[in-house]
């Protein structure tokens, strides 16, 4: 009997392409629904370029119902990726991201729901930022949750999170999974519905389903050309094309051995945070995760990699719209 094949929404991006290799190891079906969305494979793309032979590649969005449809036949379990990333550009392009993170999920649900398939398990990639700020903690007060920095706090150029109980400046501490969600852009709040909606409707329909939050994912692959993927791509794709990264970069800039001192632009832009960092605990108790990749080391698989590549540096051209839309300030 030939096994049910996983499919993979987003499969041939960044994260994807890598775990379909992985699921291909383990002996896997794989079959992947991915509208090689311009600004992450290219204008022309038409087959991924890191898609592995052999893997059937459905080209559609995840919003075509009858692509969904097909794409699930005889599939038992989704991973589902597809999703609009980026913080920045999510405050301007607001249709787009509600259209293709909410509705394109609430598409595949609804055919999980109505189309006669027969899915056990669902993984859907939710992410850190529906955290808003992380933990923090006040040396007077202990641990607190922080609301977000008002504006004149920004615009004095007052970067911390301050105690809400003493008005103290605290330090970040772990995040966990219960730190109470407050996402702080269009971004955010599209993954909160991602992951919520499919936890929902999992749970009705018997579904086995997990939310995964990503937190700043980065390494081989990355989209290098689009300015509004993972920071570390974004830092290699500036020193590529001998600019200055803006904000702090040193680990990428000696592994790359480029002397360019990165630019500290102090200013802010709406939706962005000041600390998140992943508490790990919970997954170490219940899987047994360990983190196996040192910073060091994973700078060098990037380094190495964008070494290889063209990337054009499309940066300033994001600037410019954030600022022109008073985004940036």
């Amino acid at each position: 009997m030939i096994a049910s094949p996983v499919l993979v929404t987003g499969g041939a991006g960044f994260i994807g392409s890598h775990l379909v290799e992985a699921l291909l190891a383990r002996g896997a079906r794989v079959r992947v629904l991915d509208s090689l969305d311009a600004q992450v494979h290219g204008a022309a793309a038409t087959r991924a370029r890191y898609l592995p032979a052999g893997v059937e590649l459905v080209h559609a969005s995840v919003c075509d119902a009858a692509a969904v449809d097909h794409a699930l036949a005889g599939v038992a379990s989704v991973v589902h990726l597809a999703a609009q990333v980026g913080v920045g550009q999510s405050m301007y392009a607001i249709v787009p991201y509600v259209d293709d993170n909410v509705r394109g999920t609430a598409v595949l649900l609804d055919r999980l729901a109505h189309g006669g398939h027969r899915v056990k398990r669902l993984v859907v990639a939710s992410s850190m930022s529906i955290y808003g700020e992380g933990r923090y903690r006040c040396a007077a007060c202990g641990p607190v949750a922080p609301p977000p920095r008002p504006l004149a706090q920004l615009q004095a150029r007052d970067w911390e999170l301050q105690c809400p109980s003493c008005g103290a400046t605290t330090t970040p501490a772990p995040c966990d999974e219960d730190k109470p969600l407050a996402p702080t852009s269009v971004y955010a709040v599209t993954k909160r519905d991602q992951e919520e909606l499919c936890l929902c409707v999992g749970r009705a329909y018997g579904i086995g389903t997990v939310a995964l939050r990503l937190f700043n994912i980065y390494g081989p692959r990355q989209a290098l050309s689009n300015p509004y993927t993972g920071v570390g791509a974004i830092f290699a794709s500036r020193l590529l094309n001998g600019q200055r990264p803006l904000v702090l970069a040193e680990a990428i800039a000696r592994a790359m051995r480029v002397t360019l001192a990165p630019e500290i632009v102090a200013r802010f832009r709406e939706g962005d945070i000041r600390h998140c960092v992943a508490d790990v605990s919970r997954i170490q108790r219940r899987l047994d995760f360990r983190p196996r990749m040192a910073l060091p080391k994973g700078v060098e698989d990037l380094v190495a990699w964008a070494r290889e590549q063209r990337a054009d540096d499309r940066v300033a051209q994001a600037r410019d719209e954030l600022e022109r839309r008073g985004l940036l300030r």
